[in-house]
């Protein structure tokens, strides 16, 4: 073999084994792609081609159909993860839905006072949380009632939201329903916002189960949504019963 022939050998060789080592670090990847797909898709109830309800409350005090601009943008957020499982996604105001729930996934955005929907879900669901929505001014006013822990927001500075992925005990082939319930409107698109950032950590954590957690957005006249913390998760208080208050109906005595 000539010098010249064993150059063109080498190359070649070079060439294959090269390509060889691209096919495979690709394959490798794109499996590694599906396998993150499926598990998203698993967590979020969304295989591909299938639909979806936003579910989203008015605006308090505007008319009913009325969307607040930040829950616009957490409409926006659940609309990319639906779209990223290959889903469809359709945005329904929340006194128009006359469905019940795991038959498909379901987003619901917004409060009690302004969500039915949602109103229907706590009662439903959480019966351990409770939302003070007494429209005059005081320190309880938006306050969570959380089995025996209560907590108040101070707007713009500290508020809370609650972020559950529940699936009301109908096993694992249910589809899942997300309720993101804030003090505010800013609180919503918070909580959406960490779903999206940390959904992989929630699938590896909690699988297909429920789990009910509460987080306090920081600042919020500061650093908008951005800045969120885990307060807990208040998953085995949230789902237990709300106390039964007795009331007596006997006569008073003379």
């Amino acid at each position: 073999m000539t010098e010249d022939l064993r150059t063109i050998v080498t190359l070649v060789v070079g060439v294959v084994a090269a390509v060889i080592v691209a096919s495979l670090g690709w394959f490798g990847r794109t499996h590694l792609w599906k396998r993150a797909l499926r598990r998203k898709q698993a967590f979020f109830g969304l295989p591909v081609n299938a639909e979806t309800l936003l579910v989203v409350g008015r605006e308090a005090g505007g008319p009913e159909l009325t969307v607040a601009r930040t829950d616009v943008f957490s409409l926006l957020e659940l609309s990319a993860l639906v779209k990223e499982c290959g889903a469809h996604a359709q945005v329904i105001p929340h006194d128009a839905v006359k469905e019940g729930f795991g038959e498909r996934t379901e987003f619901c955005v917004g409060g009690p006072a302004s969500n039915r929907r949602m109103a229907a879900h706590l009662h439903s669901l959480l019966p351990g949380v409770r939302v003070h929505s007494d429209p005059e001014p005081g320190p309880d006013r938006g306050a969570f009632q959380i089995g025996s822990e209560r907590y108040r927001m101070e707007p713009g500075r500290a508020e809370h939201v609650i972020l559950a992925r529940l699936t009301a005990g109908q096993g694992q082939q249910a589809r899942p329903v997300f309720l993101f319930c804030g003090q505010r409107a800013i609180t919503h698109q918070a909580a959406t916002r960490y779903l999206a950032r940390h959904h992989e950590r929630l699938s590896r954590k909690h699988g297909a189960h429920s789990f009910v957690l509460l987080l306090k957005v920081v600042n919020s006249q500061a650093y908008g949504p951005d800045v969120v913390e885990l307060v807990s998760d208040v998953t085995k208080a949230a789902q237990a019963p709300a106390p039964v208050v007795r009331t007596s109906h006997r006569a008073p005595k003379d």
